[in-house]
């Protein structure tokens, strides 16, 4: 990492920065295997429990919960900017992976956990910071009892699509992971 002393401060003015602030994600994770997974995303929704850290860091929201589908918005900001004047595909990837996780989230029942075993991500359009949101809609190919599939589109704020996605989900006891 470049020394703060060496930057040319005129060449590329003043640092910025972004202050987030989170609770301890372990209390929500806690709270989690205790809700079927629609009613836990609903909580989150409404504000009845803190986003997830992840949430806070990139700016995610949840707009809407369904069953089998989840809509979430993202403005993006330019601290999430590649060295080439754009936003990082990570974002893009990043988001497309919750909304599939999400998705099969809302499926399953109390007591029950997930983690993602694939992703695949098609980038169609650049994305900037000029914001505008991005809005993510992660719905349920295929249900399962071990696995589940969903795909994901992202679309702008002129409605254009920039990204889309599909993973798979591990359905697995919530004990397996401790």
């Amino acid at each position: 990492m470049a020394d703060e002393r060496m930057i040319d401060a005129g060449r590329f003015g003043q640092a910025r920065e972004k202050t987030i602030s989170w609770y301890d994600p372990m209390q929500l994770a806690a709270i989690a295997p205790t809700m079927s997974g629609r009613h836990f995303l609903e909580s989150l929704r409404d504000g009845l429990f803190p986003a997830p850290p992840i949430a806070a860091l990139m700016g995610f929201a949840i707009e809407e919960v369904a069953e089998g589908r989840v809509v979430f918005r993202c403005v993006p900001d330019e601290s999430l900017y590649n060295p080439i004047g754009l936003v990082h595909g990570g974002l893009v990837c990043t988001l497309i992976d919750t909304v599939i996780g999400c998705a099969v989230h809302t499926l399953l029942e109390s007591g029950v956990a997930y983690t993602s075993i694939d992703l695949s991500v098609s980038y169609l359009r650049p994305v900037r910071a000029n914001g505008d949101a991005l809005v993510a809609t992660g719905r349920v190919i295929k249900p399962g009892r071990r696995v589940a599939f969903a795909s994901a589109e992202i679309v702008d704020g002129s409605g254009q699509l920039v990204a889309i996605g599909s993973g798979g989900v591990l359905i697995m006891d919530p004990r397996s992971i401790a």
